[in-house]
């Protein structure tokens, strides 16, 4: 496969990326109003301890495990961030 071919099915993959973050930004949204209704934190350290072991467990190739995992970590850190701004 040359490098164009690749870089094709990348691009594939991150529209794809794109539209599965958005539903999950949707879902963040509904946590987001739960949380204001009921005074809870924004951080919820035990459900991203979850979150990660869940992640962890998923992953197949034992080379891309810490990568995956701090990508999680970065995707949550987001979601906090958003649902930070949408709480002030």
């Amino acid at each position: 496969m040359d490098l164009e071919a690749i870089r094709q099915d990348i691009n594939t993959i991150d529209a794809q990326l794109v539209a599965l973050l958005e539903k999950r930004m949707t879902l963040v949204d509904q946590v987001t109003a739960y949380k204001r209704r009921n005074g809870k934190a924004v951080l919820d350290r035990d459900r991203e301890k979850i979150v990660i072991d869940q992640v962890a467990k998923l992953v197949q190739k034992e080379a891309y495990r810490p990568t995956i995992e701090n990508t999680f970590r970065d995707i949550m850190a987001q979601s906090r961030h958003y649902q930070s701004q949408q709480l002030e």
